[in-house]
């Protein structure tokens, strides 16, 4: 069932003729309603096999909707157009479904009104036009072989204030901010509060992905999960060894863990449903089991038999987990966006006490700070707070933004529904304007106690500690989706070629060489920039060296440098810069190795995952 829901000033409708054999009986031809909450609904053919729980989970969500804006009038309004091409449901059916709806609405205390169904109709709207006066849902039942924790029910339901704090430290209510200066900060807040993240377009990365031959559904799979092709798991690969460098530089201690717990255990079983995610069941047996949906698990495990004096604190663990699991819904599934399986590297700090975790907490702001900047991303950032902490803790709300340079989106909740009293995000926003949320770390105030985590005090007391939890990264996928899409982004909006970070283009340096003759040179020269950590492939194929320079910028290839007699004499080359939007630069050999190094130094270096050869290589994908 697809939603619409427009909090409005007025709605007016007037019946012009029937539409179908089984409309409903008409009572009015025409009428109006006020300051209501006008719900335009569609219903689908899947959602016949259960009416009942459809109707009560549009029911609880329209009532969500209507308490926050604290509307007391819901009008239904019969809109087929949301079903997008997806095959309606019956006629009596879809009748069926609005009339269990409105009992529902009716029974929660609404004053509820309808336009009729089955009538072609006119209508005048006036949509108040503040950030929650539109939105839309998707509704369905739960799907089988997922749990959903009592966290994320709650989370539904939640109530949030949302405030935008500036670098001077103001709190500022969102709709009383001036996002003159702060385009992507305005999208972020708009499409947060919303809380809608469905898509109803497929974002340019999906393409882009297949393009370049880096990934592509597995259709052999569950949907949310993906194939990888050799330049995607080079890339993926670089991303999970330069993440795993920097934890273990911050003295993270790397450990592994399994992706399947007991279900049942009695420390788990309680922290599941404190954690906002779906989990995927898995049945051995007679035991339940899920799997993993971060390090969290297995980190805790680890830490409660680890013997830790005060002198030792913070202790930080750390675990790439391949994979980590979700049960994401069917309609947030889109590319590397959001993934059902994904990689996450996780860290997880044992701290003494409170002023110790914000201490570490900065630190590790810091670490995101860097990865981010690393990747060359723009971002946004989000800090949620249960109020009292906020309250508590304004001078260190205020570091954050000042570290970070720029203002954050702020989200407050009254009471503490979740297992943390804060966290931060540092979001990225795409082509379709969605945002995806990468690095993070939170301060828990639960865990240490619920696993009996803690250590040893100057007095040999067993004490519990705090814990943080960190993904410097976020989702690894995520990262190359934010990559495509913010590049594809340059070349829309300033006409700038698209181009990996140096580090992780899978070829830096295209050698053409402009006939036969000199192939055997050009593998040469390619071994020799190998030798250099610089990954260099040869395009011999029989084609021209337009066409081939050609096919090398639609492979976003950093450096293209076509190979002649001129080059064989130990002349400067003459090369094709894709970061300077292809400017032709002379260069000698020895200049363009030190460009390069220069430009990958710190970053971690692998071989070329295909043959050097581009006559040697298939074509993945279809």
């Amino acid at each position: 069932m697809r939603l619409l829901l427009i909090h409005a000033d007025e709605l007016r409708y007037w019946v012009t003729k029937k539409a179908i054999k089984e409309a409903e009986e008409l009572e009015k031809k025409e009428d109006g309603f006020e300051d209501c909450l006008v719900v335009f609904w569609a219903s689908e053919k899947s959602d016949e096999e259960n009416l009942d729980v459809i109707s009560k989970n549009a029911a609880d969500e329209i009532e969500n909707v209507a308490r926050q804006i604290n509307a007391k009038r819901i009008v239904l309004y019969p809109y087929v157009h949301l079903l997008f091409g997806a095959e309606p449901s019956t006629k009596t059916r879809a009748i069926e479904l609005k009339d269990k709806i409105l009992d529902l609405l009716k029974e929660k205390g609404f004053e509820v009104g309808k336009a009729p169904f089955g009538y072609y109709k006119g209508f005048e709207l006036k949509c108040k036009g503040h950030p929650l006066s539109e939105l839309s849902r998707v509704i369905g039942e739960k799907e089988v072989g997922e749990e959903i924790s009592k966290a994320l029910k709650e989370e539904e339901k939640l109530k949030s204030y949302w405030y935008i704090l500036d670098l001077e430290g103001n709190l500022i209510p969102v709709e009383k901010f001036d996002f003159s200066n702060f385009k992507n900060l305005k999208k972020f807040a708009d499409y947060e509060i919303a809380k809608v993240r469905t898509v109803e377009k497929e974002p340019i990365h999906v393409k882009l992905m297949r393009k370049l031959e880096l990934a592509d559904y597995e259709p052999g799979s569950d949907p949310g999960n993906l194939r990888w092709y050799p330049k995607g798991r080079l890339i993926k690969s670089l991303l999970e060894e330069y993440v795993g460098m920097l934890a273990v530089k911050f003295n993270a201690m790397e450990v592994e863990s399994p992706v399947m717990y007991d279900f049942e255990h009695p420390n788990l079983a309680e922290y599941l449903h404190r954690f906002p995610a779906r989990q995927y069941i898995v049945i051995s047996g007679n035991k339940k089991y899920f799997l993993r949906f971060a390090a969290c698990f297995g980190q805790y495990l680890i830490m409660r038999d680890m013997t830790t004096s005060y002198k030792q604190l913070p202790v930080r663990l750390y675990e790439l987990t391949r994979y980590s699991f979700r049960r994401e819904q069917k309609g947030e599934l889109v590319g590397l966006r959001r993934l059902r399986a994904f990689t996450m590297p996780d860290m997880h700090t044992l701290v003494k006490d409170m002023e110790q975790a914000k201490e570490e907490f900065l630190e590790q702001f810091k670490l995101c700070l860097k990865w981010i900047k690393d990747l060359g991303l723009e971002f946004e950032i989000a800090i949620r707070f249960w109020r009292e902490f906020y309250e508590e803790n304004r001078e260190f709300a205020k570091k954050l933004v000042n570290l970070a340079g720029k203002p954050a989106l702020i989200e407050i909740w009254d009471k503490r529904p979740f297992y943390f009293v804060m966290k931060f995000e540092f979001n990225v926003i795409d082509t379709l304007d969605k945002a995806s949320a990468l690095s993070t770390v939170q301060i828990d105030v639960e865990n240490s106690e619920r696993f009996g985590l803690g250590y040893y005090d100057e007095e040999g007391k067993r004490k519990n500690g705090l814990l943080l939890h960190a993904s410097i990264s976020g989702a690894i996928e995520r990262n190359i989706y934010a990559i495509l899409e913010q590049e594809w982004m340059k070349k829309e909006e300033k006409g700038k070629m698209p181009v990996f970070p140096l580090w992780l283009s899978p070829a830096q340096v295209r050698l053409i060489p402009v006939s036969e003759r000199f192939n055997e040179y050009a593998l040469r020269l390619s071994e020799e920039l190998e030798k250099e950590g610089i990954r260099a492939d040869i395009d011999d194929r029989n084609e021209s060296v337009s066409k081939k320079i050609f096919l090398a910028e639609e492979e976003w290839i950093p450096y293209i440098v076509v190979i002649g007699e001129r080059e064989m004499e130990g002349k400067k080359w003459k090369v094709r810069i894709r970061e300077e939007n292809g400017k032709i630069v002379e260069m000698s050999k020895e200049e363009l190795i030190r460009t390069i190094k220069e430009k990958t130094k710190g970053f971690p270096f692998k071989s070329l995952p295909l043959p050097k050869l581009l006559s040697k290589r298939p074509k993945f994908g279809k």
